[in-house]
């Protein structure tokens, strides 16, 4: 991944995309932004502990970086739905009741509208197509991935909007690493395919099972870039909840870029 800046934020490209320059996208670390504690830094994800102007101006700020108009984002709940984002996406909300809920996944074919992801361990991934230019982001954390929202999501673009699985490029993000994906309850939380993933006694590969999703699904094993950088014991700045429970969001955000004027 290539480190980034703009203005005070600090954000990674991955590598994977880098001869599309139609797709522009960031994982932003929580450098920069104008959160106060518990939440310093670019909190993008309206919460109790941070005021909901602080957040629209840490999303604004966001948007600006990567020249995207406004932010679509949906309220996630660890499911397996993905939203169709239209022309008519509109600039994050006034407040938090206003966000569309039931969704962890976001595609479109639409140009100038970021797609938001909004995290603190779990992956977020990027699909893009480049022959039809549709882009997805998805939010996939260990509920998500046992309910294998990586492979409904890449099946949801094959039959709504014509994608060809092996035509797909995907992103894992930062998220949470072997190293630090401990599930001492594993085998009442985590199916028994799962369990082929173990690399110690309670933890867990989620960035290989992700790749064995994708590629379950599809998608080519050589269109696969995974971040690498664990949330948790990593150096570079993400929110994490295991590492310190009461805290923001990162976000990574995808999407075409707007028409030249």
């Amino acid at each position: 991944m290539k480190r980034c800046q703009h203005n005070g934020l600090v954000y990674y490209r991955f590598d994977i995309f880098e001869s599309c320059p139609e797709l522009v996208h960031g994982v932003f670390t929580r450098h920069g932004g104008v959160s106060r504690p518990p939440c310093a830094g670019l909190n993008l994800a309206f919460m109790p502990e941070d005021a909901d102007g602080n957040v629209r101006t840490n999303m604004n700020l966001a948007a600006e970086a990567l020249n995207f108009d406004h932010l679509a984002f949906a309220g996630q709940v660890h499911g397996d739905q993905a939203l169709l984002v239209t022309g008519n996406g509109k600039p994050a909300p006034a407040n938090r009741d206003e966000v569309v809920r039931g969704y962890d996944a976001l595609m479109t074919r639409e140009r100038g509208i970021g797609l938001l992801i909004k995290l603190a361990d779990c992956q977020g991934v990027i699909l893009y197509d480049p022959k039809r230019q549709v882009v997805a982001a998805v939010h996939s954390g260990w509920r998500g991935s046992v309910a294998n929202i990586l492979g409904k999501t890449v099946a949801r673009l094959e039959r709504d909007l014509g994608v060809d699985p092996a035509d797909l490029l995907a992103g894992v993000g930062p998220s949470l690493g072997p190293c630090c994906a401990e599930f001492v309850n594993f085998r009442d939380e985590l199916p028994a395919e799962f369990h082929d993933f173990r690399v110690s006694e309670n933890h867990f590969d989620f960035w290989a099972i992700s790749r064995a999703q994708l590629a379950e699904a599809g998608v080519r094993p050589e269109n696969v870039e995974t971040a690498g950088m664990c949330t948790v014991c990593g150096s570079e700045g993400f929110f994490s909840y295991r590492r310190e429970k009461v805290t923001g969001r990162f976000g990574l955000v995808a999407g075409l870029q707007k028409e030249q004027q």
